[in-house]
């Protein structure tokens, strides 16, 4: 079992208030996140573009697998995951995560395509994720 760490911190109310996350490798530091990054496109963080990076890095690493155990070379994939934050009663839910995603590979493009489907299945972030997960796929 592999665990990773994540934090964050508050202070204030929710919309005066603000925070940090920070992960233990030290890839994130301090890194500030509030109401006016979430809500207001201001500078900063937000939980969802977070869980966006998390699912992006998750699902280029799982298609790169497949593709590598499927012996197709030259490959090259980038990634975008896209999270909404939707109204949900009197509160907010995320409710869909969109990958849009370019591969460069020396493969057939149907090929690539279903293992580009399979590794979105698969990828463990799209398990964790308790939402609609849609893929976008283009091929080189």
């Amino acid at each position: 079992m592999i665990t990773r760490t994540g934090m964050a911190k508050w202070k204030g109310g929710l919309k005066d208030g603000n925070g940090t996350v920070a992960t233990a490798s030290g890839a994130l530091r301090d890194l500030p996140y509030g109401f006016n990054t979430r809500f207001e496109d201001k500078a900063g963080t937000n939980p969802e573009e977070l869980v966006g990076a998390a699912h992006a890095s998750c699902f280029s690493m799982a298609l790169a697998m497949m593709l590598e155990q499927d012996g197709i070379q030259n490959v090259t994939i980038d990634t975008r995951s896209a999270i909404t934050l939707d109204q949900d009663g009197e509160g907010f839910a995320v409710k869909t995560a969109h990958l849009t995603t370019h591969i460069k590979a020396d493969a057939d493009e149907d090929k690539i395509r279903a293992i580009a489907k399979q590794a979105k299945a698969g990828c463990p972030i799209s398990k964790l994720l308790n939402a609609e997960v849609t893929l976008d796929v283009s091929v080189a």
